[in-house]
Order: C-alpha cells, then sequence, then structure tokens
C-alpha cells in the first residue's frame, strides 16, 4: 500500500498525517474514501477538540517549542517561523483552526503539473498529474495551457462545482482506459456528479460514456429520473448521446396521446380476465386524476362511441333473456347471460367514470335517461342478473348531486322517471351484496337532483317515493332531507314575500299547488295505514 499525504495548513505550524490508499490497474491513485474528508475536518474542528484542550491545560511556552519541531522536520520558511508562535499562542484556538486541508497524491516523480482543486467549506485538493494527459482528454485544460507557456505552468487552480470525491474520480477517469467499466461501479447520483465536472473540463469521452450509462441503467423514481432529464437537456446540442436518453420519456412524434389512450381503453373493455381489469381499470382512473392535464387529450367520440357500442351488447342481453322465461333456461347458460350482463354494465359504470372526472358526463346521462326499453325490460329480469344497472343509474345521481355532471333541465326529470323506480326496486339487493355501494352518498344524490327541478315534479317525484318508502321502509332509499327541502319550499313559503312582484294568475297557481300537496300526502298517509 502507498500513502498520500494529508497536510493540515495552519499559521505557523504544519502537521502531516499519512493515509493509506491503493492503486488500480490503469495506473492512477484512487480516491480516498469520504471518510478522510470528514475525519481531517473533524479533526481540525475548533469546536470537537476545544473540550479536551480545557480538561490538559499546559504553559504557554510548550506549544512554542513543539510547534517549533516539525518546523524543521517539513523545512517551513523562515518568514512563518519568525515571531509567529508567540502571536498564534496567545490568540483563541478558533482563530488557529485551518481553513483548508491539502491532500496529495500521484507520484510526484513522474508529474509536471499540480492542480489545485477548489472544494466547499475551505477544502482544497492537490494533485499531482501529468500535463500531457490532461491536454489529452480536457478541452479546459488544453486552452489554460495554450494560453501559458507550458513550462511556465507548474499549479492551476479548479473549482469544483461538485464534491471533491467526484472531482478526483473525474480526473482519475483521464488514466483510464476502460472508462465504461468504472462507471459500473457508481450510482447515478455519482455519475451524474461525474457528468457535471466532465462537462466542464470538456471531457468529451467522460461525457459520451456517462450518456451511454444513463441510457442503459434502470432509473429509479421519479426523483431519480426527472434530475437525469435535468442534467442531460443542456447538453442536446452538444453530444449525440443525448437524443437516446431523452428517448425514454420522450417520443419523436409518431405516437399521438390520444390514439394510445383509445387503445388502452379498447384493451381493458374487452379483457376477460377479471382481476386484470379490474387492476387496471383503477390504475387508469387512479393516472387519469393525477394528471387531468392528459387527460384533456382524450377522444371523447372514442369513449362515447365506447358507451354505445356496450349499450347496444346490453340491451340485446336483455332482449335475449326477456324472449325466454329465464327460470326455464339451462343453469349454465343463465350464468353466462349474467355475467356477460355484469361485463357490459361494469364497463359502461367505468366510462361514465371516466366521463364525469373529465366533466364530459353530461351527454351519458342523456343517453341512459332515453333508454325507455331498457328499463321496461328491468322488471322482467332477476335481480341478480339486472342490479348492475342500477349501479349505473346511482352513479349518476351521486354524480348529478356533486356537480361533476350538468344535464339539462329535462334530462334529470326524464332520467328521475325513467330509473328512480327501478333502483328503488333493486336497492336492498345493491345494499347487501355491493360492497362498493355506498348508501348515504347515493341517498343524498338523488335528493339533490330531485330539489334541482321545479317545485312541481319536486311534488310528484317525492310522494311517488313516499309511497314505496312508507312500504318497504330501509328497502328504499331514505330521502327525507330533500323531503323536509320540499316541504319548506311548499308549505313554509320562505319566499313568500317575493310573491307581490308576480301577477296574480301566479299566486293563484301557487295556492293550488299547496293545496293539492297536502291533498296528495294526506291520501298516501292513508293508504299506508
Amino acid at each position: 500500500m502507498d500513502d498520500i499525504r494529508i497536510r493540515r495548513l495552519e499559521q505557523g505550524q504544519t502537521k502531516i498525517r499519512n493515509v493509506p490508499i491503493a492503486v488500480t490497474p490503469e495506473g492512477f491513485w484512487c480516491c480516498p474514501s469520504p471518510v478522510v474528508f470528514q475525519k481531517t475536518l473533524k479533526s481540525q474542528n475548533p469546536l470537537l477538540s476545544k473540550l479536551k484542550s480545557s480538561t490538559t491545560p499546559q504553559p504557554t511556552s510548550v506549544p512554542k517549542k513543539q510547534a517549533s519541531e516539525p518546523e524543521k522536520k517539513t523545512g517551513t520558511s523562515s518568514s512563518s517561523r519568525s515571531g509567529a508562535p508567540s502571536e498564534d499562542a496567545s490568540r483563541p484556538k478558533h482563530e488557529n483552526a485551518p481553513r483548508k486541508v491539502t491532500i496529495e497524491f500521484g507520484e510526484p516523480g513522474t508529474s509536471d503539473l499540480k492542480v489545485v482543486l477548489l472544494g466547499q467549506q475551505g477544502v482544497s485538493v492537490k494533485l499531482n498529474v501529468h500535463s500531457s494527459v490532461l491536454v489529452k482528454n480536457s478541452s479546459y485544460f488544453a486552452k489554460e495551457m495554450e494560453d501559458q507557456h507550458p513550462k511556465a505552468v507548474s499549479s492551476i487552480e479548479f473549482e469544483c462545482l461538485e464534491d471533491v470525491e467526484m472531482c478526483i474520480e473525474t480526473f482519475g477517469l483521464m488514466y483510464c482506459k476502460d472508462i465504461r467499466h468504472r462507471l459500473m461501479k457508481q450510482s447515478v447520483s455519482s455519475v451524474l456528479s461525474i457528468l457535471k465536472v466532465a462537462e466542464k473540463l470538456g471531457f468529451a469521452t467522460c461525457i459520451e460514456t456517462c450518456l451511454e450509462y444513463l441510457e442503459a441503467v434502470p432509473w429509479v423514481g421519479e426523483e431519480e429520473e426527472s434530475k437525469v432529464i435535468t442534467s442531460v437537456m443542456h447538453l442536446r446540442g452538444e453530444s449525440n448521446g443525448v437524443k437516446p436518453v431523452l428517448k425514454r420519456v420522450s417520443s419523436e412524434g409518431s405516437i399521438q396521446p390520444k390514439d394510445t389512450l383509445s387503445q388502452i381503453l379498447e384493451l381493458v373493455l374487452k379483457s376477460n380476465e377479471e382481476k386484470g381489469r379490474r387492476e387496471m381499470k383503477t390504475v387508469v382512473l387512479k393516472l387519469l386524476r393525477e394528471n387531468e392535464s392528459s387527460s384533456s387529450e382524450l377522444c371523447d367520440e372514442k369513449i362515447y362511441s365506447s358507451c354505445r357500442s356496450s349499450l347496444e351488447s346490453l340491451l340485446s342481453l336483455f332482449r335475449e333473456a326477456a324472449n325466454v322465461v329465464f327460470s326455464d333456461k339451462p343453469t349454465d347458460l343463465r350464468e353466462l347471460l349474467g355475467k356477460k350482463m355484469a361485463f357490459e354494465a361494469d364497463n359502461l359504470l367505468w366510462l361514465l367514470d371516466i366521463l364525469a372526472l373529465r366533466q364530459s358526463a353530461d351527454d351519458f346521462a342523456m343517453i341512459w335517461s332515453a333508454q325507455q326499453e331498457l328499463a321496461s325490460l328491468h322488471s322482467d329480469l332477476p335481480i341478480v342478473c339486472r342490479h348492475h344497472i342500477s349501479l349505473i343509474t346511482a352513479r349518476l345521481f351521486v354524480g348529478i348531486g356533486r356537480g361533476e355532471i350538468l344535464p339539462s333541465k329535462e334530462t334529470r326529470l326524464l332520467l328521475l322517471k325513467t330509473w328512480l323506480q327501478q333502483l328503488i326496486n333493486d336497492y336492498r339487493w345493491l345494499q347487501t351484496t355491493c360492497g362498493s355501494f355506498d348508501r348515504v352518498v347515493v341517498e343524498e344524490g338523488i335528493g339533490r337532483t330531485i330539489l334541482t327541478l321545479p317545485l312541481e315534479d319536486q311534488q310528484s317525484i317525492l310522494l311517488s317515493w313516499l309511497g314505496s318508502f312508507l312500504k318497504t321502509g330501509d328497502n328504499c332509499p331514505n330521502l327525507r332531507k330533500a323531503f323536509e327541502v320540499w316541504w319548506r319550499r311548499t308549505f313554509s313559503r320562505p319566499y313568500a314575500a317575493e310573491t307581490t312582484a308576480l301577477g296574480k294568475q301566479d299566486v293563484i297557481s301557487g295556492r293550488r299547488v299547496t293545496s293539492t300537496s297536502f291533498s296528495s300526502v294526506e291520501q298516501i298517509l292513508e293508504s299506508s295505514e
């Protein structure tokens, strides 16, 4: 093992530490581990040694005598010996703390140039190098040597942008025959630091090799990926190796996001593997929700085309099941038909979620509310098969109640008249068999949807609901909150004062509605008894 000398420069004294290092097969000195720098700096920190020095006080004359001995061994100049010890001894110890750490390594006998690396926190590293090697590999040093007479240059300072260790490693790579093999021992973050130093040095071979490494190695996590892209982006016009790296995250325009997303939708919708299909539906929704800007590039026509295709298949399946008594069919056929219905309904529900996320589900509400034939066939099938489409109705009510879907007044009214009773008929089954069914959210959505209608339509729908609720109880949606709001609007009439601005006919019409409402509620209550 050879050693390097780590010098601690102080005013008035010099100490030498020997640190063992190794020599690589390529012939250049390995960079000492970061522990060497840390221990060296730590040992020079006056705050860490203050306690120890205070517990072992010595006469002031002793340090002076000790300081003079190493001066003779190291050949310190006479200017530093004359009078300096007496002045330093009277100063506080934190003022005597060294400001630089110089690490000298290499073969002093053959080197003809010293490079001083200036790092952070006052750390400097002296490298004994060969000017011919630096000029051959570095455009920076080639220019430095060209501007001055080669024989007149004995020392050049180089400011380290990164850690000193990475600067030393980069200089060592100039002596390395196989840079790629050397980089394979480094992490991505270390290679990025080396790339930054090599860029400043104009070390073209190292830059190309670093880019080849970054193109091949996996990037772990979004943070590391961002660092890689940021580091290589500004090299785009300077190196041919940048484009292969950037191809990992960007295309040259041949791939259209709309077409790609359409392809993904089609693959998911046609998948017959239940577990994989459900997982990918969750993943796609999650990614669209996290990046809504990219979701705007989706093709609405493609989504609605898929909706119509699934809806036609669902209607065809309902017709097939209704033509013959369902219970008379073989068990296998019934199960197969039921699975197909559930498959198409699940696809429609997922497409509705995407449209609601993109705030483009208004047309879906209009299409669904117009499915009169499907709604009429609903009661002809067993609940085990038909309940899946009630989940679509429930999702629409939730979306309208949250303001995610804003269909017209006519569409909202038609949706309630067409599908609310079918939802009520399946409500008990949905509560007991569908784990994802949230009764509170659905009831809130239904109630809010009803309350967006004109008062007369609210009365018609809520009175119809009241008859079902008084017969089935918990097996029916509990729309009590909506009923109370409608009651206050109808009977308490908080806006009665504003009717003075209306015509007499409007006031009379309002009285008739109130009178009819009382009569209707009384009749429903009497019939339930």
